[in-house]
């Protein structure tokens, strides 16, 4: 089975290149100065047990190459100019991404579906570079077919992924999992705006609150915390220590690319808040001001938790 990353960043690039480290035929698309580098000098696949270059097709377009199946590693924002680039693939489609909204993109396109929940620190700030955090197990990828269900395909794929050294396995109930990863990703804007400083848990905890009042009043299904924690069990560790410097929205603040994907993150919540008349003025101020940050090419940290706190009190304030 011949695997299309499309998107080889820091979740993308890592499950990419440990899967034909494994042995498994493998293809990228990536673009920019990150294809270049991929492939002139392969990608670098950064580990607490050290550098491996892995040699792999990269690809500016996904016609430019066979496959499948086909994983989405972008960020959110990006898939529906990639499921147009897509048209004509008739395999599976594996939404290796966070928030909820992707699958339901993808369904319009393809027939078969699968979400996963994404459980990988990675990083990537550098190109042709990518970096895992936890050893000796890089993450926790479980998977499922949209909307529900399992079959033979997600238990094919979930073996590729644990020969590659994840822990992965099928479930049927899939988006339980990703809407309890959404709530913990709504932190994201909240640490891109401010940093890792102190203070900052605090000033996230408005945001989250927010999104567990929506989800329970919209009735929708999510894994709880306590089973949350009970996957992660003690499978996710940090060598040394030693984390990232911050997550995908802060990276993606760091790198300066002009865009985050929290539309589709705080942006859910909003939407959601929208339907279902819950208000969400810390979501939406959350999502303002970091699309904001990313369009000015703003760095991390540009504000502190007070100025975050108080931005929100003056939203709830205007009844936003």
């Amino acid at each position: 089975m011949r695997w299309l990353m499309y998107g080889a960043g820091a979740v993308g690039g890592v499950v990419a290149g440990r899967l034909a480290m494994a042995g498994h035929d493998v293809a990228v698309v990536a673009r920019g100065a990150h294809l270049a580098a991929i492939r002139r000098d392969g990608l670098t696949l950064r580990q607490p047990s050290g550098d491996t270059v892995v040699k792999l097709d990269a690809v500016e377009h996904p016609g430019d190459t066979h496959k499948d199946v086909v994983v989405l590693g972008m960020k959110s924002m990006d898939t529906a100019a990639a499921l147009v680039a897509l048209e004509g693939f008739d395999g599976p489609v594996v939404c290796l991404q966070n928030g909820v909204a992707n699958e339901r993109a993808a369904l319009r396109h393809f027939a078969q579906v699968y979400g996963v929940h994404v459980i990988l620190p990675g990083s990537h700030l550098e190109p042709g570079v990518v970096t895992a955090h936890c050893a000796p197990v890089p993450g926790i990828l479980d998977l499922g077919r949209f909307p529900s269900g399992s079959d033979a395909t997600a238990q094919a794929l979930a073996r590729d992924l644990e020969s590659a050294g994840f822990v992965s396995q099928p479930r049927p109930d899939i988006m339980r999992w990703k809407y309890r990863k959404l709530l913990m990703n709504l932190g994201n804007a909240v640490e891109a705006l401010c940093g890792r400083v102190d203070g900052v848990d605090e000033a996230a905890e408005p945001v989250r609150a927010e999104g567990e009042a929506v989800l329970r009043h919209a009735g929708i299904d999510v894994a709880s915390a306590a089973e949350d924690r009970e996957r992660r069990g003690d499978i996710m560790r940090w060598p040394g220590g030693v984390g990232r410097a911050g997550g995908s929205s802060w990276q993606s603040l760091a790198r300066g690319t002009g865009t985050v994907e929290a539309d589709y993150l705080n942006g859910e919540i909003v939407l959601l808040g929208r339907l279902h008349g819950v208000p969400t003025p810390a979501n939406e101020t959350a999502r303002r001001l970091v699309q904001r940050a990313a369009r000015s090419g703003a760095r991390p940290g540009s504000m502190t938790p007070a100025e975050f706190l108080h931005a929100v009190s003056l939203s709830t304030n205007d009844g936003r």
